[in-house]
């Protein structure tokens, strides 16, 4: 564990660049996400609540465990019991700042949206007492031992010059908006280190202690190993309002046509020459990531997990109003996710 929002000496551009990114971010949420959630809910995926309501007719969609029998019998008509979603909520966000988020060439680095993500979660869920906490979790400080699909143009890979533990920091979760800014400030100013984080552990983090039901958002690209994470996805989703937001950059997907590029893996620090201009290898490589985010969204889909692809060529704002008016129109027409 480390401390919370501390960064290395000479980080003073990150830092200055940490509090634009944000300042930037509280207006634009601020602008577009402001009153989208009023009424009663419970969160950004309203549930059905734990306290118990009025009653009325059933409908077809409806959880039939929330039948109604006495009104039922004395009715002679099919009802089930409304619940009342829980005034306070408790807003979680398990926050993958590996090396492989520390990339973009479209409009928004990763680790931007990262943020931005982050922020419109605290803005969507601070108010009226909810509670938001994080545990962010970064690289190990030296390369992992195996790869994954995340390659960028190389920058520097000389290796640091002692290896440094996994960073993990949980930020407790409290009420108010000076405080979520407090948070939103800690993750930003969070230095991103070499190496692969654990994104399992990360959110398993969640899961200790064990918590009232609330909502839980992994916010990552998903990159690690499946079977490394999906486990604990799923226990997270047994007791919890699951939302997970996959950030992706375009050339993550496919290549482009520019001829002989060197890349690097940012986790790993391994080397790859790769002649783009080679037609059957773009195909292998849209092939393969295709396959990838696939199995990812089949891994979080049978976690139970709502989920939400930004990537950082597009208007992430309007993909997340979007996402958050189709689970309120789920939700109100008695669906489930």
């Amino acid at each position: 564990m480390t401390q919370a929002g501390t960064a290395p000496p000479g980080a003073d551009d990150g830092t200055a660049r940490a509090e634009a990114v944000l300042s930037r971010l509280q207006l634009l949420v601020t602008r577009k996400l402001d009153g989208l959630l009023q009424g009663d809910y419970a969160g950004l995926l309203p549930g059905p609540g734990s306290e118990a309501g009025e009653s009325r007719e059933y409908r077809p969609g409806d959880d039939v465990r929330r039948m109604d029998w006495p009104v039922t019998a004395r009715t002679t008509t099919p009802h089930v019991r409304r619940t009342v979603a829980d005034r306070e909520l408790e807003t979680w966000l398990a926050v993958d700042l590996s090396a492989s988020v520390d990339f973009g060439t479209a409009r928004w680095l990763k680790r931007d949206l990262v943020i931005a993500a982050a922020a419109a979660m605290a803005h969507l869920t601070v108010r009226g007492g909810n509670r938001i906490g994080a545990v962010v979790g970064t690289g190990s400080g030296v390369p992992a031992s195996t790869g994954s699909r995340g390659w960028r143009r190389r920058r520097d890979t000389t290796p640091p010059a002692e290896p440094t533990p996994p960073s993990m920091v949980r930020l407790p979760a409290r009420p108010g908006r000076k405080e979520a800014q407090g948070l939103l400030r800690a993750i930003a100013r969070t230095s991103i280190r070499p190496g692969r984080a654990d994104l399992g552990a990360l959110v398993d983090m969640l899961n200790r202690p064990p918590r009232r039901r609330g909502v839980a958002v992994v916010i990552s690209d998903f990159l690690a190993p499946v079977e490394g994470w999906a486990r604990p996805v799923r226990k997270l989703g047994v007791r919890h309002d699951v939302l997970a937001i996959e950030v992706v950059d375009p050339r993550e997907l496919e290549l482009p046509d520019v001829g002989v590029l060197t890349l690097a893996d940012p986790e790993t620090g391994a080397l790859h020459e790769v002649q783009t201009a080679d037609p059957a290898l773009r195909r292998r490589y849209a092939e393969a990531a295709g396959e990838q985010r696939a199995v990812i969204a089949r891994a979080l889909r049978a976690a139970g997990a709502a989920h939400l692809r930004l990537r950082t060529d597009t208007d992430w704002l309007l993909d997340m109003v979007r996402f958050v008016a189709a689970q309120r129109h789920a939700r109100t027409r008695g669906t489930t996710r």
